[in-house]
């Protein structure tokens, strides 16, 4: 499986992850098809993961990815975007076809935080 994050991404996760968890605490990552764009997803801070849940370790944090997430997420670019009008992952798929709704060149989704 191969995820990649911009700075912005890895910058948010590892403060979300220091300052609501602590020593070993991880990103639980749900992702799920849905949405205008096609995925939509949530996420927690938590001390370990489920049963089933794999662990992605990535740098200085880990994600905790149920195996549908794993699927829906490999090969993606995590990124984190904040403007005026909304804050929150943006994950961008190369394989996803547009649906119509974006603007953006690049197929991708937004989770708002």
């Amino acid at each position: 499986m191969k995820i990649e994050f911009t700075p912005a991404a890895e910058k948010f996760i590892r403060r979300l992850v220091t300052f609501d968890g602590g020593p070993g605490y991880g990103l639980r990552l749900l992702v799920s098809p849905g949405g205008c764009s096609g995925m939509s997803a949530e996420f927690s801070v938590e001390p370990a993961p489920k049963d089933g849940e794999q662990v992605y370790a990535h740098g200085a944090f880990k994600l905790f990815l149920p195996a549908q997430s794993r699927l829906l997420l490999d090969g993606v670019t995590i990124d984190f975007k904040e403007t005026a009008t909304s804050t929150g992952f943006v994950f961008i798929d190369p394989k996803a076809k547009s649906c119509g709704c974006s603007t953006t060149d690049a197929p991708a989704f937004e989770e708002t935080a």
